[in-house]
């Protein structure tokens, strides 16, 4: 009598995938043209525009030149997003540059990519912006001095935990949190604008009087200024990592990069003029909280 044959097992389809032909498994396209723009916005819209004024105004040395520098860095950011987007269409994978790099140059290169990114690129980074908010968020509670050191490094843990476990849970979930907080940092921007807008319109230019006084020239020097006007603009490149999730990624990538980088470069400017026409050159420099200051 012959075997009974087993019913073959079916695939295990994870929370936030779909079955595709031959039996593959894909991630849903759930991410709009809005969620891309909200992505992008929301991950580089961060700790930069509160702490690289400092850096930026040191190294330029003139209020002119920094300004100038925040409007290069834009276009610099606009041009190397725009050719990564041709990678995204061309390779439409989630993933990145672990993608990218597995293509081209076979596994272990891009394993190793993994790994010194999960170690090093990622986490300094992301430590960096948890920091960043504990200190903001701190700040108003010490208002003459410093945080306490503990305080902060513990809020920054704990913030950094949390996001973690949303964004492991549920890719809609972070995608919520991340419009949330989109909108509360470009909310907060908006208010530091306003106020300094309206500050200037009170007559108080004492601070652009002569705004190229003091520039340095040196390349070192500027080499320096523009790069931390670029650390404000990290994160161009994410929305590729979830390319597989994005909805007609062909048109939606470009546009997303196109509608969000040069938002992101009107944001950082007028929010320098902002900080320039409320705290002099020298308040600036001295302080760890511009934001807060300037307000």
């Amino acid at each position: 009598m012959p075997d009974k044959v087993a019913p073959a097992e079916k695939p295990v389809q994870l929370p936030n995938a779909a079955p595709a032909a031959n039996n593959e498994v894909k991630l849903k396209k759930e991410l709009g043209l809005l969620d891309g723009v909200a992505i992008i916005v929301g991950i580089i819209v961060g700790a930069g525009i509160f702490v690289s004024p400092k850096g930026v105004l040191r190294n330029s040395g003139s209020v002119g030149q920094a300004l100038i520098v925040w409007v290069f860095s834009g276009i610099l950011s606009l041009i190397g997003a725009l050719c990564y987007a041709e990678l995204g269409t061309m390779i439409p994978k989630s993933g990145g540059d672990y993608a990218y790099i597995s293509d081209a140059f076979g596994p272990l290169p891009a394993f190793l990519y993994l790994w010194v990114a999960l170690f090093v690129l990622v986490p300094t980074g992301n430590a960096i912006t948890a920091l960043t908010f504990a200190q903001y968020i701190l700040q108003p509670a010490w208002p003459g001095c410093e945080p306490p050191y503990a305080a902060v490094r513990l809020l920054a843990a704990v913030i950094t935990c949390l996001l973690t476990v949303i964004n492991c849970y549920n890719v809609k979930w972070a995608t919520r949190v991340q419009d949330i907080f989109t909108g509360t940092k470009i909310f907060a921007l908006i208010i530091i604008m306003v106020a300094g807008f309206w500050w200037l319109c009170t007559g108080h230019t004492e601070n652009f009087e002569s705004p190229m006084a003091g520039t340095n020239t040196q390349p070192g020097y500027i080499a320096l200024a523009i790069y931390s006007g670029l650390f404000s603009y990290s994160g161009w490149n994410y929305l590729n990592f979830v390319t597989e999730e994005l909805k007609d990624p062909y048109k939606n990538l470009p546009k997303a990069i196109c509608i969000s980088l040069p938002l992101v470069t009107v944001i950082y400017v007028f929010a320098n003029i902002a900080y320039f026409v409320v705290l002099t050159q020298d308040e600036i420099l001295a302080s760890n909280a511009v934001a807060v200051v300037s307000i």
